[in-house]
C-alpha cells in the first residue's frame, strides 16, 4: 500500500511575485490525511482545496481564487509537492503570487526537503485512465493515456533561436529533482515591454527568468533543453489540481496552462473512463 505523505515540519519562501513585481510570503505546512493540497489567503483569507474548482486565469501563469481574492503562480510549488510525494499540505499565502524565487521550482524541492516527509496511514488517492482523452487548442494538444506510472512527454516548438524541443520525463522524486526542477521560466526580449505595459513581468529579471534574444540566451542555461523541461515542470504543478496523484501518460506538444486545466477539469468531472482508488 502506498501511503500518503506530509510535510514533516513546515517552511517558509519569500521574493518577489513575478508579474505583480511584489514581494510575497508562502508558509507550507504538514496537514491531517486527506486533506489534500490546500490554499490559504492571508490570515484571516479563504482557505480552499487546490484544484480546478478555483482556477480564475490560466494566460500567462495558473491562479487560484475564493471569496474575490487571488493567488497567481501556483504551478512551480504545486509541481514540487505533487512530484516529491506531498499529498496533504496548506500553503499560507501573504500577497497576490507566490514567490518566482529562481524562476524555477528547485527552491521549493530544496525546501520540502529540508522539512522532510511524514508517512501518514491513509493510502494515498491515486487516479488512473481506463481509456484514452485528447484534449486541443488550435495547434495544441494533449493526449492522456493509461499507463502504470506518471509520465511526461512533451514537444514544444517556439521561435527562434529556441525551436523545437521534445523531453521525456517519468515523474519521480529523485529524477525530477535532478533533471526538471532547475529549469526556469523564460520568454523573448522582444516580448518585454509590451507585456509590462500590460502589467506582467513586473518582477522579471535575468535573476529568476532565460531571457532569449535573437542570439540566443543572454546568461547560460542551466540544461541545454531548459525551455521544454520548464514546459514539463509546469505541467505538472497544473496536474497537481486533480486532487489526486496521477497514474497515467502524458502526451503533449504546444500545451499550456489553458488547456491543462481543461484536462484536468474534465478528469475531475468524468464518470466513465477514469478511476479513483486508494493505492
Amino acid at each position: 500500500m502506498t501511503l500518503q505523505q506530509t510535510l514533516a515540519g513546515p517552511f517558509t519562501v519569500e521574493g518577489i511575485g513575478l508579474h505583480t513585481g511584489i514581494e510575497a510570503r508562502a508558509v507550507v505546512s504538514p496537514q491531517p490525511e486527506n486533506a489534500g493540497l490546500r490554499f490559504r489567503l492571508g490570515a484571516s483569507g479563504p482557505e480552499f482545496p487546490a484544484t480546478t474548482d478555483y482556477v480564475v486565469e490560466t494566460r500567462l501563469a495558473t491562479v487560484l481564487g475564493s471569496g474575490g481574492k487571488t493567488v497567481s503562480t501556483v504551478e512551480h510549488i504545486l509541481s514540487a509537492l505533487l512530484a516529491l510525494g506531498v499529498d496533504n499540505a496548506l500553503v499560507e499565502v501573504e500577497g497576490p503570487e507566490i514567490p518566482i524565487l529562481d524562476g524555477s521550482s528547485l527552491p521549493f524541492v530544496e525546501a520540502i526537503e529540508r522539512a522532510g516527509l511524514r508517512a501518514q496511514s491513509a493510502a494515498a488517492r491515486v487516479m488512473r485512465l481506463e481509456r484514452p482523452h485528447v484534449f486541443r487548442d488550435g495547434e495544441a494538444v494533449l493526449a492522456l493515456i493509461p499507463g502504470p506510472a506518471f509520465r511526461v512527454r512533451m514537444g514544444v516548438d517556439f521561435a527562434p533561436p529556441v525551436g523545437a524541443q521534445a523531453y521525456d520525463a517519468a515523474i519521480a522524486a529523485l529524477g525530477y529533482a535532478r533533471d526538471v526542477a532547475p529549469a526556469r521560466t523564460f520568454g523573448y526580449l522582444k516580448d518585454v515591454e509590451a507585456l509590462r505595459r500590460a502589467g506582467h513581468a513586473l518582477g522579471g529579471s535575468l535573476d529568476n527568468a532565460v531571457v532569449f534574444d535573437d542570439e540566443g540566451p543572454l546568461r547560460p542555461l542551466r540544461l541545454p533543453d531548459e525551455v521544454v523541461r520548464h514546459k514539463v515542470l509546469d505541467l505538472i504543478g497544473d496536474f497537481a489540481l486533480l486532487g489526486a496523484r496521477p497514474q497515467f501518460e502524458v502526451l503533449a506538444f504546444k500545451s499550456g496552462h489553458g488547456l491543462h486545466a481543461q484536462a484536468v477539469a474534465a478528469l475531475r468531472g468524468e464518470e466513465a473512463g477514469v478511476t479513483v482508488f486508494r493505492a
